[in-house]
């Protein structure tokens, strides 16, 4: 595929405008149109998220909306009500009010005279949520969408729970949100009414970790938003991204089975990034591959996308572990169904360790240490910093461990393994985690894969039941699905353990966890690397951006220590996100986060997270500081949380707010 710059059309910008909502809320909108547009009228694609048009994605934005203008279509990035310069509050993620305000939207865009009536939606992450969740509701102007890093499942895979279990990742999120949320909109652009609406914001600030733990299975809360509640209700043409590196690989394949609409998925190598400049490489043409799906879908054009196969997955080969990736070598293939084979390897474990064609009867034991957990990197690996899973052998010497011989012959894996089996807990609450690691012939591990369940969770993420000490329970875990090949003379090692921290809050109890080999079967799908893709996905390509003028580098560190006193464990992120100004408009941005998250090897209520975020925005005269802090701590029964927001302006406080809240533990 090419990216060349042959551009049908010149293109004008908007910088900034409102689009008016019924209830009289002003959504702060930017956007890249046809300078014919009014003559021959485009096809609308929006881009709706909270990040802040003027900053936060003012940079994203530039790199890819311009492109798909220059080939005819009007595209328009809105922000939010309350985020921005948008009117309004922001009260929590993907409320009806969020999906109602983009549908009026929607139906604002079809009466311009610059538009065509057909219109797409797009986005990644939040953007990549609600445009699922929007396409739900059908609008009829809404024709097509691309989702990109997003889930289907708001309680399943998103960043509050895993498998049932509570994430820290939870509570580092809610203050990443809490920070946003509390900056100024520009006083460049909004003179006069700037301060009131910042300070509105600040008063009636959410205190969102609260909201989300308080919600500790799938109950209405978190089916609200979560397409595969109806899959059928989708209409639009979905098309899925992502990559086996993003939190979110394991919703793709999950959408092709579920989505009746017509779909299409690419799943790449890559993090929480656009695939067009993506970490880790191969970048692709990403912008000319979602130009391909506008094209067929809101301008009629039969350009054969739809005739290919339905789904191209990469497989990736192994590697050593490490905390970063520039590249991962591998192949691209094809199919229509989702495995895209049907073949699997089917495994049972033995008492002595291996994993083997015919099992044994008996019982394993595992109680791992509640630092099990240390090398599992990032949830979500966003930044694109240290954060993928490193060397897994400390965490595999506190697991349970069962492995092959060396393989006689590389295997390629593609698809997600499932895991059963008959357990016994000697406590009231439990939590497995289940790693498949590739043991190279010098001892390193590298985690292929994973899958965990909150063990109150067995019956089904919305049926919560407590463990009855003694008594046997039936589970099955899948592991997300992945594409990677073991090499040959490299064994393949299924970890258990009963703990994955700093990813999971521990269990309330720490307890034995004993496994019957008699009932334990691994299923792994594999996949024989024919059906390759052949038409060429074409190079990484980002539109020219305004200038910038750096002030502080963005760097991203993770440590993890031991304190060698009592086994305490801590690591500690730093987030160092730059200082900049843009050139045209004089706005200074930089922001700064800190985590530390601690635990005890065998004491559950010694769990500890902080994370702690500074923003600062600037031009001369005019300063804003935002501070915001949380800290969560525990014990067997309850949740504490203290969390703080403060803001500056000029220097001097104009907000403070502090929250000390407790929350019942439920079943998380």
């Amino acid at each position: 595929m090419m990216n060349n710059l042959d551009f049908t059309h010149s293109i004008e910008e908007w910088t900034h405008f409102f689009i008016p909502l019924a209830d009289g809320t002003q959504l702060a909108a930017r956007a890249w149109l046809p300078s014919d547009a009014v003559d021959s009228p485009a096809p609308a694609i929006l881009e709706y998220i909270p990040y802040r048009k003027r900053d936060g994605t003012a940079i994203r934005d530039e790199q890819m909306h311009p492109y798909w203008a220059g080939f005819g279509y009007a595209c328009i990035r809105v922000d939010m009500r309350g985020c921005g310069e948008s009117t309004g509050l922001l009260l929590d993620e993907y409320l009806q009010q969020e999906l109602d305000d983009a549908v009026e939207v929607i139906e604002w865009l079809t009466i311009q005279t610059w538009c065509s009536g057909k219109v797409g939606m797009m986005g990644k992450s939040w953007g990549g949520f609600n445009c699922l969740q929007v396409a739900a509701m059908a609008p009829a102007a809404l024709k097509a969408i691309v989702t990109v890093c997003s889930t289907d499942d708001r309680y399943a895979d998103d960043i509050h729970y895993r498998g049932g279990a509570l994430q820290l990742e939870n509570f580092s999120w809610a203050s990443t949100m809490s920070c946003y949320m509390a900056k100024a909109p520009d006083p460049l652009l909004l003179p006069d009414t700037w301060r009131q609406q910042w300070l509105h914001r600040l008063e009636n600030m959410p205190f969102l970790a609260k909201q989300w733990l308080e919600h500790s299975y799938k109950d209405d809360y978190w089916k609200h938003g979560s397409i595969n509640e109806d899959y059928n209700a989708i209409k639009a043409a979905v098309y899925c991204v992502g990559g086996w590196g993003d939190a979110y690989s394991e919703t793709i394949p999950r959408m092709m089975q579920g989505l009746t609409c017509p779909k299409k998925a690419l799943i790449g190598p890559w993090a929480h990034k656009y695939p067009n400049y993506a970490s880790p490489k191969p970048e692709i043409d990403f912008l000319g591959e979602a130009k391909r799906w506008w094209d067929y879908w809101l301008k009629g054009i039969d350009n054969g996308i739809m005739a290919e196969p339905t789904i191209a997955a990469y497989i990736q080969d192994g590697v050593p572990p490490q905390a970063s990736y520039d590249v991962r070598p591998g192949i691209w293939v094809e199919g229509s169904q989702w495995p895209i084979q049907t073949s699997r390897i089917d495994l049972q474990l033995s008492s002595s360790g291996q994993l083997v064609e015919t099992g044994d009867s008996g019982q394993v034991t595992v109680n791992s240490p509640l630092t099990t957990g240390a090398a599992s990197g990032e949830y979500c690996i966003i930044w694109c910093g240290p954060d993928f899973p490193t060397d897994q052998r400390q965490d595999d010497a506190n697991s349970l461990c069962f492995e092959t011989t060396a393989m006689i012959e590389p295997v390629s894996i593609l698809g997600g393994a499932v895991f059963n089996a008959v357990v016994t807990s000697d406590q009231k609450s439990g939590q497995m985690a289940l790693r498949l690691c590739d043991v190279a012939p010098d001892g390193s591990s590298t985690r292929i894969t994973y899958g965990v369940l909150n063990l109150a969770m067995r019956g089904g993420l919305d049926k919560p039941q407590s463990l009855i000490p003694g008594q046997g329970m039936d589970i099955t875990i899948k592991l997300d699905d992945i594409g990677y090949e073991i090499p040959q003379g490299h064994k393949l090692r299924l970890a258990i353990s009963t703990a994955y921290f700093p990813l999971l809050w521990p269990a309330a109890q720490k307890g034995n966890l004993s496994l019957d080999l008699s009932t334990a079967q691994l299923s792994i799908p594999c996949h024989d690397r024919t059906g390759q893709l052949t038409r060429d996905l074409g190079q990484g390509y980002v539109c020219p951006v305004n200038k910038i003028t750096e002030i502080r580098p963005e760097t991203h560190t993770r440590v993890t220590q031991t304190n060698a006193a009592n086994g305490q464990q801590t690591t500690v992120i730093d987030d160092v996100f730059g200082e900049f100004t843009f050139v045209d408009h004089g706005l200074t941005v930089g922001d700064v986060c800190r985590e530390e998250h601690s635990i005890l090897p065998h004491d559950p209520n010694s769990a500890t997270s902080f994370c702690k975020w500074h923003s600062r925005q600037a031009r001369p005269g005019w300063e804003i500081d935002v501070y915001t802090s949380l800290k969560v701590t525990c014990d067997a029964n309850n949740f504490y949380l203290d969390a703080s927001l403060e803001a500056l302006e000029n220097g001097q406080q104009v907000h403070q707010k502090t929250w000390q809240e407790q929350v019942p533990r439920g079943f998380a």
